[in-house]
């Protein structure tokens, strides 16, 4: 039944998209307001559904969280909240099918690099999880030519005024770190920075295909393309702000982390820094991103909130956000994600 109502990534016709409130003919049906890898995947649902899409970006299209993650489509990670499962194991689901959309119109396939993650236990005790990892670049370069392609507009360096919004117009707030516009100040979502490394794998490790993963640290191989043969070290979490510079200490200590798993990685001759750079993940109080309604009976919404699996639920927010603006029953229980949850003034 799922996969018969969900447009190019399942089945809907185009063309099929009819809104709650009509607006005039000269907006568009649905206002997004941030590019990013949620942004521009809500853009692509829609359009697809029937919807003139119009996406709004203050900076450059995916230049923030989306080309800052690791790429682990990890919906069994133990520091998941558990009320996350279900969204997750869904996006999964979705996922192939989502990579497929977007191949056929941008000509830019999004391989799985890794489908196995260890997972490191504080008792020593490894668990073999089936999850696969990809590269989040080759995806935001891949779905930005897909938007591109398909005829959405995305306007970079635009950002929106409270005043320029109308209460009847649709609008879907996807600014991952940064806020919506003032008057909801009180939302409930901090940056958390993550600063993470690059590094080229040793002779010793040149086979790797699986990502190594404990409580402290993740080491992500990259198994094809030009970056073949590297691995991700990521990642602090850190309350700092909007401040995304990386710091040898803290780049140091992420590898002594991870040499605790693969010791090989120790040595910097062998195993020398190719790159660092630091990303701000989308916190909220309790884990869970913000899904649906501004406030109980806005055409306002909100998708944003993701933190560490902005990747992983990319597909099934694109869905759910299109099945709520179309008014159509969702597939799943959305009310541990509803903004009504925190109290918003």
């Amino acid at each position: 039944m799922l996969r018969c109502r969900l447009s190019k990534i399942g089945c809907v016709a185009p063309g099929s998209f009819h809104p709650a409130a009509p607006l005039t003919t000269s907006t568009p049906d649905v206002l997004i307001v941030g590019a990013g890898i949620i942004g521009l995947s809500i853009a692509l649902e829609l359009h697809d559904r029937g919807a003139r899409v119009l996406v709004l970006e203050r900076n450059t299209a995916l230049s923030h969280a989306s080309t800052a993650a690791a790429g682990m489509l990890a919906a069994h990670d133990p520091h998941n909240p558990s009320a996350l499962l279900p969204l997750s194991q869904l996006s999964i689901e979705l996922y192939p099918n989502f990579l497929k959309r977007i191949e056929q119109l941008s000509s830019i396939a999004v391989p799985f690099h890794t489908d196995t993650t260890l997972q490191y236990q504080r008792n020593s005790v490894v668990h073999r999880l089936a999850e696969h990892s990809l590269d989040p670049r080759n995806l935001a370069a891949a779905l930005l030519a897909a938007v591109r392609a398909a005829g959405i507009e995305v306007r970079e360096h635009s950002e929106v005024k409270p005043t320029q919004i109308s209460p009847s117009q649709t609008v879907i707030y996807s600014t991952g770190a940064w806020t919506i516009p003032a008057e909801h100040h009180s939302l409930p979502i901090r940056p958390r920075k993550g600063q993470m490394l690059r590094v080229q794998l040793p002779p010793g490790l040149q086979g790797l295909r699986e990502v190594h993963r404990s409580d402290e640290i993740y080491i992500v191989p990259r198994t094809l393309g030009p970056q073949a043969g590297t691995a991700l070290i990521g990642a602090t979490i850190e309350d700092a702000g909007f401040d995304i510079s990386t710091h040898p200490r803290d780049l140091t200590h992420l590898r002594a982390l991870a040499a605790n798993l693969l010791p090989a990685l120790a040595e910097e001759s062998a195993s020398p820094q190719l790159e660092a750079w630091a990303g701000l993940r989308p916190h909220t109080p309790d884990g869970l991103p913000l899904l649906g309604q501004l406030e109980p009976g806005s055409r306002h919404f909100l998708a944003t909130g993701h933190y560490r699996n902005g990747i992983l639920l990319a597909p099934v927010t694109a869905v759910l956000l299109a099945d709520l603006i179309e008014a159509k029953q969702v597939v799943l229980d959305l009310s541990p994600f509803f903004p009504a949850r925190f109290a918003l003034s």
